[in-house]
């Protein structure tokens, strides 16, 4: 799946040192245990939004199992890609990919969980990612939020402050958000 906005990915060079940084990240503090605060149930319909090189792609398929869906989204072809590949190599049929940098195509009230990890920081359309995410979130869904680099306040404040979305619990390594009923 592709929507092709202004796409404006991260020089190849950049991104390989990236994913480098993420191997290393990876085998030092595993991904899995971040996922333990989201509550990721087997038959889960998850959005990892700006997935990366995909360091949540095997810990989610695990706890969604066969019959659950990942969806992949990232603003990079190289992202994107690599998450393909993962997902071969591992023989892993329910992953799909989304390349864009807001749109996501899928229907509304489609997704259980979304992973929004450490990509908050970094987004200049941060209010037209949440509409997107507030859009395709089902009603009882939860958006997972981690970004090292801003406070615990700037993450709630980015979050809740269009009013989409309400503070729901606050994880080891993770804030959870629930949609707030218009």
């Amino acid at each position: 799946m592709v929507n092709n906005k202004k796409i404006k990915p991260q020089p190849n060079t950049s991104f390989q040192f990236m994913s480098f940084g993420f191997k290393i990240r990876d085998f030092i503090r595993p991904r899995g245990n971040i996922l333990k605060d989201v509550g990721i149930k087997t038959c889960s319909q998850v959005l990892d939004y700006g997935c990366g090189p995909g360091s949540y792609i095997l810990p989610v398929v695990k706890l969604i199992g066969d019959i659950g869906t990942l969806y992949a989204l990232d603003v990079n072809p190289l992202a994107v890609k690599r998450v393909k590949t993962l997902a071969a190599q591992k023989g892993i049929s329910n992953v799909r990919t989304i390349l864009s940098d807001c749109d996501t195509g899928l229907p509304p009230d489609s997704i259980d969980v979304i992973l929004l990890y450490d990509i908050l920081h970094d987004m200049e359309n941060h209010s037209q990612v949440l509409t997107e995410l507030y859009r395709v979130l089902k009603p009882e869904g939860v958006l997972s939020v981690s970004d090292h680099h801003l406070k615990e306040e700037e993450i709630i404040s980015r979050v809740i402050k269009g009013g989409l979305f309400k503070s729901k619990t606050r994880g080891k390594k993770t804030l959870s958000f629930s949609k707030d009923k218009r």
